[in-house]
């Protein structure tokens, strides 16, 4: 499958999602969530976060919401052109690419329409909570995660070329 179409059905399937939730469950206000349990350590429940990852800047009165998005607009030109310009062969890094790309545009959407990002997934254990994330917040990590994979997997063989 052609990166730009994975590119493109991340940013789908995200908007699709964060609408969905959005229908499905109210939003979640100074501690009253309505949730949907999935598992013992997972459950949805709708978040808007105003911030940044982990809800950084969440707070800041505003002016994040135009920082964040000519932030995440820059770092999309920049991901899109890397991506156009990489050779076929370095499927990795293609793969991890488009993820981060797709996600970014997902979010990237979403803060410039709303001014907040839908969440929605959280993961928990007793009383401790990871941040609610969302499909693009999925596909940026897990970009992020093929992104270091490839660049190790790139200095060993550039070591084993030098030490022939």
């Amino acid at each position: 499958m052609h990166y730009w179409t994975v590119t493109a059905l991340i940013v789908a399937l995200d908007q699709w999602s964060k609408s969905y939730m959005s229908e499905l469950l109210q939003l979640c206000v100074r501690g009253r969530c309505e949730s949907i349990d999935v598992l013992p350590i997972f459950k949805l429940t709708l978040l808007h976060n105003e911030g940044a990852a982990f809800s950084f800047l969440d707070d800041a009165g505003g002016w994040q919401r135009w920082f964040l998005v000519a932030v995440s607009s820059v770092v999309s030109a920049f991901i899109s052109g890397w991506l156009w310009r990489v050779h076929r062969a370095q499927a990795l890094l293609s793969w991890a690419l488009c993820l981060i790309l797709g996600g970014a545009i997902g979010n990237l959407i979403d803060r410039a329409a709303q001014g907040y990002v839908v969440d929605f997934l959280v993961f928990y254990y007793d009383v401790y909570y990871f941040p609610a994330f969302n499909v693009a917040d999925a596909a940026i990590s897990t970009g992020a995660v093929l992104l270091i994979l490839d660049m190790i997997i790139q200095y060993r063989k550039e070591r084993l070329e030098a030490n022939g």
